[in-house]
């Protein structure tokens, strides 16, 4: 395996031995970022989270590429390994974190992330089951988007989000998946309606003129 893109692009990647996981092949991931790239434009600053992450190959991928911080989540012990190796080969370190849990273990989030990336066991509706919790839990806001892939005969639900695109490459499936419209419109007018109740500095943007707005904090 190799990054295919980006400031490590060619650098390889180790794989997690024995078949507990099923590392994402390269050309399929080349295909699943060609997709998010299209509707993203650019993955610079985002906060990322790999969830089943196996080798971490798309977590990495997505740094590569320009994203912030990327969480990955992963529980079997050669798979950790593996992330770990890599990670270090990169020296990732400072934009990355890795978490020794069962994805179905995490807890609740302050702020949502930009991009997820999962790739559950085929034929488990791990991933479904997973989204439906991380919906629940704050880690999907309206400019979430979710990369699942699964095998090419699972058509992926889960109620609150939607399928933007899906595309079947070898053996899976790539979808990728946003917050229905009635919840990301639902969500907006809740941000808009707290942004008017917030009292304007004295000598703000409605006072001299000069000044600052307040700045977005980071997912």
């Amino acid at each position: 395996m190799r990054i295919i893109s980006g400031e490590w692009r060619g650098r390889k990647l180790v794989a997690p031995k024995g078949y507990a996981t099923r590392p994402t092949a390269d050309r399929t991931r080349e295909t699943l970022f060609n997709m998010l790239t299209s509707r993203l434009g650019s993955f610079e600053d985002l906060h990322a989270a790999d969830l089943f992450a196996g080798s971490g190959a798309l977590g990495l991928e997505a740094l590569s590429r320009g994203a912030a911080k990327c969480l990955f989540v992963e529980n079997e012990r050669e798979a950790l390994d593996a992330i770990r190796s890599n990670i270090a080969t990169l020296d990732a370190r400072a934009r990355t974190q890795v978490e020794a849990t069962s994805v179905m273990q995490l807890r609740a989030r302050s702020e949502p992330l930009d991009l997820i990336l999962l790739d559950p066991p085929y034929n488990t509706g791990a991933g479904e089951v997973a989204l439906d919790r991380l919906l629940r839990l704050g880690w999907i806001g309206a400019a979430t988007w979710i990369a699942l892939e699964t095998a090419a005969n699972e058509e992926p639900y889960v109620a609150g989000l939607e399928i933007e695109s899906s595309r079947k490459v070898a053996k899976g499936r790539l979808s990728l998946l946003r917050r229905n419209c009635s919840a990301r419109v639902g969500q907006m007018r809740i941000q808009r309606a707290l942004i008017r109740v917030v009292p304007a500095p004295a000598l703000g943007v409605w006072g001299s003129g000069h000044g600052h707005h307040p700045k977005r904090s980071a997912a």
